[in-house]
This record gives C-alpha cells, structure tokens and sequence, in this order.
C-alpha cells in the first residue's frame, strides 16, 4: 500500500517562511514527480510547483522566486520552501506523487500565517 504525508505544518509569521516535508512509500518515490498543491478556504486547490524523478522544477508563476523545491531520495522526501508569508498564504497544503500516471495524494497540512 502506498504512503504519502505531508509534515511541517502549523502557524508562520507574516513575513516568515515555511518548510513541509512530504514523504512517500519508497515503491513510488523513484519514478514520481512530486507536486505541491494548496487550498485555501471557499477556493480551488491551486498547484504550487512540482520535481521531477531528475530534479527539474518547475513553478507557477505566482511562486516563482518564493518557493523552492527539494528532493531527498536516499529518504524518499520531498520539501517545499517558501518565504514572504502574508495571511493570504494561509491554506491547507497537499503533496502529490504521480507515478507511472497514478495520482497519489497526502492528507494534507493547515498552514495559518498570522500574528
């Protein structure tokens, strides 16, 4: 059975950064690219960026410049990076794998930019 989830969630600063972590079973992770998503309340879930099995990246352009995108492969894991935190940035955010074009999805995890 394949696993996904997503960590480092929790309350930011404006202004501050953040830093998820999203792992995956290691029978997927070799193959996968590796997106992350967002989806803040009453709105769709927006695509942040994702990896891919090489390390290539590629960014919406509303992130470019603020979010970066890491691989780990000895850890099957994943990290997104962002900075500049406003409130607005506030949304629950979702790591996606697809491999060999099957879509797995986290839970999820509640970032609240606040202070």
């Amino acid at each position: 059975q394949v696993q996904i989830a997503e960590s480092g969630g929790g309350l930011a600063q404006p202004g501050g950064s953040l830093r998820l972590s999203c792992t995956t079973s290691e029978t997927i992770f070799s193959d996968a690219i590796m997106s992350w998503f967002r989806q803040a309340a009453g709105k769709q879930r927006e695509l942040i960026g994702l990896v891919t099995n090489r390390g290539d990246t590629n960014f919406m352009d509303a992130f470019k410049g603020r979010a970066t995108i890491s691989r780990d492969n000895a850890k099957n894991t994943v990290h997104l990076e962002m900075n500049d935190l406003t409130p607005e940035d506030t949304a629950v955010y979702y790591c996606k794998a697809t491999s060999r074009g099957t879509p797995y999805w986290g839970q999820g995890t509640q970032v609240t930019v606040s202070s």
